[in-house]
C-alpha cells in the first residue's frame, strides 16, 4: 500500500467503539479501502514521462475481474495529487454498493506552466512551447492503462472527470472522442463562449496559441465544445454528462463579462448539450465556490448517476 493510503488504512481499520450504560460495545468494522499508487509511462509524443496516480479498488489484487476506468483531470496550477482529496468518496460509495468497483487514473498535466487545457497546443513561443497533450492522452495513456491494468476496454467502461481546467478537458474529450468515453463529470468548468474574457488566464499560457502568438481566437473557437456538438450528434452514440457548479463562483470584474462567469457558462453548457441527440445531461448548483466543497459534492453525486451507465466488473 502506498504512503497516500497508509494513514487512512490504519485509521479505517480501527474498530468503532461506543459507550452505553452497560459498558463498551462494538458498533461496526470500518469499510475496506482501495490502494493509491504512483506510476509513470514514457510518452513518445511528449518526449518525456507522464506521471499519474492509480486507484485500484479493494480486492483488485485477489481477483481476476476487469473494471471500468475513470480518467480524472486536475485544474490549472494543481498536479496529480489533487484528486486524492476525493478518493475516500470512491471507497465509501463502493463499500456502500452505490457504485461498482472502478479503477481511477489521475494524470499529471504540468505543461505550459500547468495550463495545458489538455489539448494539442500549436504554440511555439518561449519559454514554454506547447505540446500535443490531447494526442498523448488519447493515443498513448489510454492504451497504456488498458495494457497495464485489468480494464474493460470499451467506451461503456470509461468516464472522464475534471474540475476547472480539467472540466474543460472532460467536456472536450467526451465530445471529441465519443468512441472512447460514455460518461463525463464536469465540475466548475473553465470554459468560455464564444471567447474568454480579455483578462482570462486561458489567454496567458499558450495552450490556445499558434506560432509565437499566445492566444488565437479562431483556434480557440475551433477547439471549444460548441464546434463539437454537430459531429457528436452524427455519431448517434449515447453520452451521460453531469455538470455541477457553485453559486459563489468568482465573478468577472467587468459587467460586460458576466456571461463568461463560470456559473453562467455551466448553465449555458447544460442548455446547449441538452439539445444534442444522444446526450443525457444533468445540472446541479451547490452552495459554494470554485473549491473542493463543490467538487467533492459534485463528484459524489455525479458518480452515483453516471455509474448506472458504466460496465460492472466482469
Amino acid at each position: 500500500m502506498s504512503r497516500w493510503r497508509l494513514v487512512a488504512a490504519i485509521l479505517l481499520s480501527v474498530v468503532c467503539l461506543s459507550v452505553s450504560a452497560s459498558g463498551v460495545t462494538v458498533n461496526a468494522q470500518a469499510d475496506p479501502v482501495g490502494t493509491l499508487d504512483n506510476a509513470t509511462f514514457a510518452s513518445a509524443l511528449l518526449g518525456e514521462e507522464i506521471t499519474y496516480l492509480v486507484y485500484l479498488p479493494h480486492g483488485y489484487d485477489s481477483s481476476t475481474q476487469r473494471y471500468s476506468v475513470l480518467y480524472m483531470l486536475h485544474g490549472r496550477g494543481d498536479n496529480l495529487t489533487a484528486w486524492s482529496r476525493a478518493v475516500d468518496l470512491l471507497d465509501q460509495m463502493i463499500a456502500a454498493g452505490e457504485i461498482p468497483p472502478v479503477i481511477a487514473i489521475m494524470p499529471n498535466a504540468p505543461w505550459s506552466q500547468r495550463a495545458s487545457y489538455y489539448i494539442d497546443s500549436q504554440y511555439t513561443g518561449e519559454p514554454f512551447p506547447g505540446k500535443p497533450v490531447e494526442s498523448a492522452f488519447i493515443t498513448e495513456l489510454i492504451p497504456h492503462v488498458d495494457a497495464t491494468y485489468r480494464t474493460i476496454m470499451d467506451r461503456s467502461a470509461r468516464a472522464v472527470i475534471g474540475y476547472s481546467m480539467g472540466g474543460y478537458g472532460a467536456i472536450r474529450y467526451s465530445l471529441a472522442h465519443p468512441d472512447l468515453f460514455s460518461a463525463a463529470i464536469v465540475l466548475s468548468p473553465a470554459v468560455y463562449t464564444p471567447l474568454p474574457p480579455k483578462d482570462s488566464s486561458t489567454r496567458e499560457f499558450g495552450a490556445f496559441g499558434k506560432g509565437a502568438v499566445l492566444f488565437d481566437d479562431a483556434l480557440y473557437q475551433s477547439l471549444n465544445y460548441p464546434a463539437l456538438l454537430e459531429s457528436f450528434a452524427a455519431t448517434r452514440l449515447q453520452l451521460a454528462m453531469f455538470i455541477a457548479v457553485g453559486d459563489d463562483e468568482v465573478k468577472n470584474p467587468l459587467a460586460e463579462d458576466q456571461y463568461n462567469d463560470i456559473d453562467m457558462e455551466a448553465h449555458l453548457l447544460f442548455n446547449r448539450v441538452s439539445r444534442v441527440r444522444g446526450i443525457s445531461a444533468d445540472l446541479r448548483v451547490y452552495d459554494g465556490g470554485h473549491d473542493w466543497k463543490v467538487w467533492r459534492q459534485g463528484f459524489s453525486e455525479g458518480m452515483r448517476l453516471i455509474s448506472k451507465r458504466l460496465s460492472a466488473p466482469k
